[in-house]
């Protein structure tokens, strides 16, 4: 297995579980519950492949499906064992963001497009499935909030291409980048810091 497809399925677990994590707090039925764990796993990197017009693998490859229809049975049958609902669904869209960064990016050099393009498209796999996934469940996405969110990947994205003009491995590259998304996002998180509010506060 490749670095790239280990990473896309890692990636798909992890937003697998958030957005079942989401449609369990929402009271959803079962179908309910694996149609926001299909569009938020599946959802940005179908969105990039799209752009990029680039084969959509899931179609070709059910491997996925399996992979996310699993992932969803899990969190459903050991949702009792996630007390906290809130800090496990952080915790796998905070993963989820930085596999599916690395993914972006990396399937973005494949087909020659230049670092800005490559950061975008990898900004994109991380985010979109979650913006789908609040719209379908009548949230805001939090992308659109002052949330920290977005900036991690952005910043794991540069990141990359900075630590490619290194001598470090595709693996370390790799690493670093994920725990660059990673370590933003706990950061933001642990000292509530935000994108400032552009809307000033009325007297």
């Amino acid at each position: 297995m490749s670095l790239l497809l280990l990473l896309d399925i890692l990636g798909t677990i992890s937003f697998a579980v958030s957005g079942a994590l989401t449609a369990m707090k929402k009271r959803l039925d079962p179908f309910g519950l694996l149609i926001i764990a299909v569009v938020t796993a599946l959802g940005g990197g179908t969105l990039r492949d799209l752009l990029i017009d680039a084969p959509i693998t899931w179609m070709r490859d059910l491997t996925y499906i399996y992979v996310i229809a699993g992932a969803t049975v899990l969190a459903a049958i050991f949702r009792k064992k996630l007390n906290y609902v809130r800090k496990s669904l952080f915790l796998f869209d905070t993963i989820g963001i930085a596999l599916y960064t690395v993914v972006g990016v990396e399937k973005g050099i494949s087909y020659g497009f230049p670092p800005l393009i490559c950061i975008a498209l990898g900004t994109m796999s991380a985010c979109f499935g979650g913006v789908i996934r609040d719209i379908l469940c009548n949230e805001i996405p939090i992308i659109f909030r002052k949330n920290v969110y977005a900036t991690a990947c952005i910043l794991g994205g540069g990141a990359y291409f900075l630590l490619l003009k290194t001598s470090l491995s595709a693996e370390w590259i790799v690493i670093i980048s994920f725990s660059v998304v990673i370590s933003v996002r706990l950061l933001a998180v642990t000292f509530n810091l935000s994108l400032p509010n552009v809307y000033r506060k009325k007297k």
